[in-house]
């Protein structure tokens, strides 16, 4: 458990940074559910460190909003609100449509190379049934929009809020839901690459709406466990 859930001693970056970033590709990739608690001895042990280490990189996911932390009972994986996913979606869309008129500006031969190879990978991994690697990549296109502009505060922002709507549409997402991510990611980068910055921002919109709208608020919320996610 957290003492009085205080912010823990600086730890080692390097150390602490893998654990979160562990933690971070479980949660993203939907290996760790919403509401899965994060024993600090079990999480210890899987990495070989101290609970001062994990207690470390808890307090640093806590701060992304993908775990909360609760006085006397400990961490667990976030489960956002029906709200909360709106309101994520809200900003997701408010922040992309800026990314995707800057891109455009400053697209180039490379960089819309490196897009078209992401969605290359986005159908493989759908054509060989790898869920995992499947919404690991459908989230990425993003963030690797941000990277491949060469602005790595807009990528790690984009990347926490990839995250959170992992946890989102893991907890809210139907079975039926459209698997039509990549076709509209193929069209963004069409839109992209004829320079066309009005339809680009159109249809990044509109992807990100089809996500949301495929959301069903009511669904009952998963369960998992860590020794198994992390293993």
């Amino acid at each position: 458990m957290m003492d009085g859930m205080d912010q823990p001693v600086a730890a080692p970056p390097s150390t602490t940074r893998a654990i979160v970033d562990a933690l971070t590709r479980a949660i993203a990739t939907r290996r760790l559910l919403p509401g899965s608690k994060l024993a600090e001895q079990k999480l210890a042990d899987h990495f070989g460190v101290s609970r001062t280490l994990v207690r470390q990189a808890l307090f640093q996911l806590s701060q992304n909003r993908l775990i909360r932390l609760e006085p006397a009972r400990g961490a667990f994986v976030a489960a956002p609100s029906a709200a909360e996913a709106r309101q994520v979606f809200a900003v997701r869309r408010m922040l992309e449509a800026g990314m995707t008129r800057a891109f455009v500006r400053e697209a180039t031969p490379a960089r819309l190379r490196a897009l078209r190879e992401h969605v290359a990978h986005e159908k493989a991994a759908m054509a060989r049934g790898d869920t995992q690697g499947r919404n690991e990549l459908l989230g990425d296109f993003h963030v690797r929009m941000a990277e491949l502009m060469g602005n790595e505060v807009l990528a790690q922002m984009l990347g926490e809020l990839v995250s959170r709507c992992a946890l989102i549409t893991l907890m809210y997402q139907s079975e039926s839901a459209a698997e039509h991510s990549s076709e509209e990611h193929a069209g963004i980068v069409r839109a992209l690459a004829a320079r066309d910055a009005g339809r680009a921002v159109q249809l990044m919109d509109e992807h990100l709406q089809n996500v949301e709208r495929n959301l069903e608020f009511d669904r009952k919320l998963p369960a998992s466990d860590i020794s198994l996610a992390l293993s």
